[in-house]
């Protein structure tokens, strides 16, 4: 039986979705957005504080937000442990490459383009775009499937119906002002994420007769609290640490948002964001802590992925309005990553594809590719209701294994002047046509060594040719405008 009638779930997401866009429509400078600068990079003109929250926002998404939980519930402290730590390591490490990244192309808007200008190749060009079009997709994808899977469970409004009204809503409101309405609504969204998360956790804990249940699920199911586990750490710490990192690198959210923060107040906007963003995964944790009590009786119905259990709990354990609150929390989180995919993507077309001529096209533009961005992601959700066995830690891991293809390229890029274009393309491609394939059949396999072994493949072969095939002369970095 769903804990909130079909009825007030259709109000919550129409509410929901105004406030949004009146948010939108209230704060958006509208002189700022005129123009493609303003649209695809809020006139290179945010403040560390709000940059800092709109990258704690953007990275507050589907896995942070269920996954984590998951960990916490199934592998107990070291699961939460070996799935924070990369992640804050993720956002940490912009502080470095955002400020080098400005450094060397000040007027860029897409990590693609800096590759482009950096290795003068269109063939290396075309190969990033792939992985960097391909996560904005998955973005788009698993926010709709978890913020689907959510709605359905506490309504029972099917995931054909809700998650085209989940992406409706996103797309209404980044559709005004592109960057500028992520962030503006990435500002409101992680505010409503901790001021209902000091509510609704505690109230759970209490509920659920204090600190000591939360001490009894510390194991998790798997009954560990060796936060150093090493089979652990070996069969999902190293794979999580590599997919995460990756992952950052290969989001054109956050090299968007390098190119969009005060370039002064970059390493203090992505330290921010690292230090919001902990505090959320390891707050909710204690959920699923709570879920791994035995005695508490916490069930997911049949059929619901286990990333949910979060959710679960909180509905068996508190009344009606804690849930919708709860819900509003969660919702806010996947609605931020939602359009910050949305926007990132529109950057990516009118940047490295599309190339307008004037302002009015290039916002034209933008507005296109977020809209047809939206669609195939909406395809895409669909279809995985309909693969069995698949749920959101399998589509978290794949599109990270591709992320994780350019991710030693893109940092010697702008660190090694000895790079070349050749060691790039044929590490990338080796990556990607034998590394991930060898990924996906070991995660068939589900064989912990394999699948270690083909996220090691990835990264070895990719640096490998980098290194083997260096530049006879070194590069030269040359300040353009664009």
């Amino acid at each position: 039986m769903p804990f909130i009638p079909q009825s007030i779930g259709y109000l919550f997401l129409l509410l929901f979705g105004i406030a949004m866009i009146a948010i939108t429509w209230f704060f958006a400078r509208w002189r700022k957005w005129h123009s493609k600068e303003g649209f695809l990079v809020a006139s290179r003109k945010v403040g560390w504080i709000l940059g800092g929250a709109s990258i704690a926002a953007s990275w507050i998404w589907a896995p942070a937000l269920f996954v984590s939980v998951q960990m916490a519930y199934q592998q107990g402290l070291p699961g939460i442990f070996w799935f924070v730590l990369p992640n804050v390591i993720a956002l940490a490490i912009f502080a470095l490459l955002a400020p080098r990244i400005r450094e060397r192309l000040p007027q860029g808007y897409t990590l693609p383009q800096y590759i482009k200008h950096r290795l003068e190749s269109e063939r290396v060009h075309k190969v990033y775009l792939f992985p960097y079009f391909f996560y904005q997709l998955m973005a788009v994808t698993v926010q709709l499937f978890a913020g689907g899977s959510l709605i359905f469970l506490l309504t029972g409004i099917p995931l054909i119906i809700v998650m085209p009204i989940l992406l409706i809503i996103a797309l209404a409101y980044t559709l005004i002002s592109g960057l500028e309405a992520s962030v503006i609504t990435d500002f409101v969204q992680i505010a409503m994420i901790f001021a209902i998360g000091i509510v609704i956790i505690p109230m759970a804990v209490g509920a659920a007769g204090g600190f000591e249940a939360v001490e009894v699920g510390l194991g998790g199911l798997a009954g560990n609290t060796n936060i150093f586990d090493p089979g652990i750490a070996f069969s999902f710490g190293i794979v999580t640490s590599i997919g995460l990192i990756a992952g950052a690198i290969a989001d054109q959210q956050y090299w968007q948002r390098s190119f969009a923060i005060k370039k002064q107040k970059l390493s203090r906007a992505f330290l921010l964001g690292a230090v919001l963003f902990a505090i959320v995964p390891i707050g909710l944790s204690l959920l699923g802590f709570l879920a791994a009590d035995p005695a508490l009786g916490i069930v997911l119905p049949a059929g619901v992925d286990v990333s949910m259990i979060g959710v679960q709990t909180v509905a068996v354990l508190l009344p009606a309005w804690a849930v919708f609150l709860f819900v509003i929390m969660l919702l806010s989180g996947l609605s931020s990553t939602l359009d910050s995919g949305l926007s990132a993507a529109s950057s990516l077309w009118v940047t490295d594809i599309a190339k307008p001529k004037n302002d009015n096209e290039a916002i034209s533009s933008a507005r296109k590719a977020m809209i047809g961005i939206a669609v195939l992601g909406l395809i895409i959700s669909l279809a995985v209701i309909y693969i069995p066995g698949l749920g959101l830690m399998h589509l978290w891991w794949v599109f990270n294994t591709i992320a994780a293809c350019v991710m030693v390229p893109t940092v010697l890029s702008l660190y090694w002047d000895r790079l070349s274009e050749k060691g790039v393309f044929w590490g990338v491609l080796v990556a990607f046509v034998i590394g991930v394939p060898l990924f996906i059949y070991s995660n068939i396999l589900d064989d912990p060594v394999w699948i270690v072994g083909a996220s090691l493949f990835i990264i070895v072969v990719s640096t490998g040719f980098c290194l083997l095939m260096p530049r006879k002369v070194p590069w030269k970095a040359k300040v353009e405008r664009f």
